[in-house]
């Protein structure tokens, strides 16, 4: 893996702030964003636009979430590169993975809040659901606390406003890592990165997400085992849909005093 490179999450600009009748000159931070290549095997396949930060546990998230690798140990190697466009991840795979890869590789550019751009059939867009086991019932206290607690795990979103989260909570509800990007589903990979990074059980707590619920966030979960999910907006149609299929405990307009259960409502056994 590579060691430890950093680029600028956030840039200063000039502006011009109107207000009461007045115009004033002054600069604001905005988020960086900045195309990043994920290129496998030397083969590149997609370029994702992120935050450049926890570039490593992005690769490694995207990897898992996207089922190109089934576990961490399935990737030898990553190096970080910064290239006059942006940045570029090398990424090794064992050779079967990257075989496989060759064989269903698509040409996908990824836009933020599109993570679907480039499939290339009706058929591939939605894979069959892995059934996962809820170790608990999340409470609604639980999701209360977290939910509470969010905005002090965001300071990238609190400078620029232009931020999305993705939280690791434990079952009570405690905060534990939180990682931001410009893009939700990066945000996800990054924690999913993490989570795999750190050898955390899957099934010991829950995913708050900042967002609305898209298919693809439950879809990201369920590829490794996270059985609730929380969002502070709205799930889609297909997010419900799925959750239900892979008995997955989806939460939605998680909100102080409120918040919704759209599946998963049964007590675990």
């Amino acid at each position: 893996m590579s060691e430890g490179v950093e680029f600028k999450t956030t840039q200063s600009v000039a502006i011009k702030r109107w207000g009461t009748g007045a115009a004033h000159d002054e600069r604001d931070w905005v988020i960086a964003e900045v195309p990043i290549a994920l290129v496998y095997n030397g083969i590149s396949h997609v370029v994702l636009m992120c935050t450049p930060s926890n570039i490593e546990a992005l690769a490694i998230g995207f990897s898992i979430s996207e089922r190109i690798v089934d576990h961490m140990g399935e990737i030898y190697g990553i190096d970080v590169n910064k290239t006059a466009h942006g940045i570029e991840v090398l990424i090794e795979l064992a050779s079967e993975k990257a075989a496989l890869l060759r064989e269903k590789r698509r040409n996908m550019t990824g836009r933020t809040g599109c993570g679907l751009c480039g499939v290339e059939s009706l058929e591939a867009v939605v894979p069959a659901p892995v059934h996962t086991e809820r170790t608990f019932d999340v409470t609604d206290a639980a999701i209360q606390h977290a939910q509470e607690a969010l905005s002090v795990y965001q300071p990238l979103q609190l400078e620029t406003g232009a931020v999305h989260c993705a939280a690791w909570c434990s079952a009570d509800g405690e905060v534990l890592r939180a990682l931001e990007d410009v893009g939700r589903h990066n945000a996800l990979d990054k924690l999913i990165g993490w989570l795999h990074v750190e050898q955390r059980d899957t099934r010991s707590g829950f995913v708050l997400m900042s967002s609305r619920a898209s298919y693809e966030i439950v879809a990201k979960a369920n590829s490794c085992a996270i059985h609730t999910v929380v969002c502070v907006s709205a799930p889609t149609s297909l997010a419900v849909e799925f959750a239900c299929s892979a008995n997955i405990a989806l939460i939605g307009f998680a909100r102080p005093g409120k918040h919704i259960r759209y599946s998963g409502t049964n007590e675990v056994d």
